[in-house]
């Protein structure tokens, strides 16, 4: 059986190392790194999402706070409210949840937040240090970076790997495959259209899924010995499941990530450092 990356393992971790950088901001400086969410409506797994945010940053000594629109709020009133925490010295990071209320221009209101306090990392100008590569300073997309760090703690190199990475949203796709190539992997990018995708999945040494559809990738796809990280949340016959079907592809794989309880504690995670790094970068500034 393969090797179980525990997302929700490492993250206590790191949050317990977060919490200390808290404290020592607070102590040497009286700055309160501070992490605020735009929710927009009342979708229930958004509600859930935010909810875990709040409360993982309130565990470690951070200040965080909700800002609650009605779900028939336009894009002035969303705008609006970034616009005033982009404007508050006592916000690091802001973060809008998606997804957002059906005639919304998502591209528009990621743009608005300031690039500084991106602390999900997706504002173009991020995007583009991202691509530029490591040695410019910017907050990096949480799901991508959450993935770098729990293969890091099992000493997964991707040099010289071959990756594949399974969908190309600009939150997981687009940024993981930068990720995977600034550590020197090979990497392929699938989706939709393309055309044989099993034929591409056996070639992965490194397999990340995020394509949203429940239990898609199967065992009997996998190279032998392939790391498989699995992004997807998925609710099959009232169960929590991803976008691979872990039973088989566990059997094959060497490490493999569980859902729930790999990537999305990671997210979180990443989503409070970022917000710190933040508020250390403004100190030094």
């Amino acid at each position: 059986m393969a090797t179980i990356l525990d997302g929700k393992a490492l993250a206590q971790k790191i949050q317990s190392q977060l919490q200390q950088r808290v404290e020592n901001l607070r102590h040497h400086s009286g700055i309160i790194p501070g992490l605020a969410v735009v929710l927009v409506g009342n979708d229930p797994a958004s509600a859930v999402y935010v909810s875990n945010k709040e409360k993982a940053a309130l565990k470690i000594g951070m200040k965080s706070e909700i800002v609650r629109l009605h779900e028939r709020s336009g894009e002035t009133e969303i705008l609006l409210a970034v616009k005033q925490l982009n404007e508050r010295s006592d916000i690091h990071g802001i973060i809008v949840q998606m997804p957002l209320p059906a005639g919304t221009s998502t591209e528009k209101i990621i743009q608005t937040i300031n690039p500084a306090k991106d602390a999900d990392g997706l504002h173009p100008q991020n995007l583009g240090a991202l691509c530029w590569g490591g040695g410019m300073r910017a907050p990096r997309p949480c799901t991508p970076l959450g993935i770098m760090t729990l293969l890091d703690s099992h000493t997964i190199s991707c040099q010289g790997k071959h990756a594949a990475v399974l969908g190309r949203s600009a939150i997981v796709g687009k940024p993981m495959a930068l990720m995977l190539l600034e550590r020197h992997a090979t990497v392929t990018i699938c989706h939709s259209r393309t055309p044989d995708l099993q034929t591409e999945v056996k070639r992965a040494d490194i397999l990340v899924v995020a394509i949203g559809v429940a239990q898609k990738v199967q065992g009997d796809w996998l190279k032998p010995g392939a790391v498989v990280v699995d992004v997807g949340m998925n609710r099959l016959n009232g169960k929590l499941v991803g976008d691979v079907d872990f039973d088989s592809t566990a059997k094959v794989a060497s490490a493999i990530t569980p859902v729930p309880g790999g990537v999305g504690p990671m997210t979180v995670t990443m989503l409070l450092a970022n917000t710190i790094a933040i508020a250390e970068r403004n100190l030094i500034l």
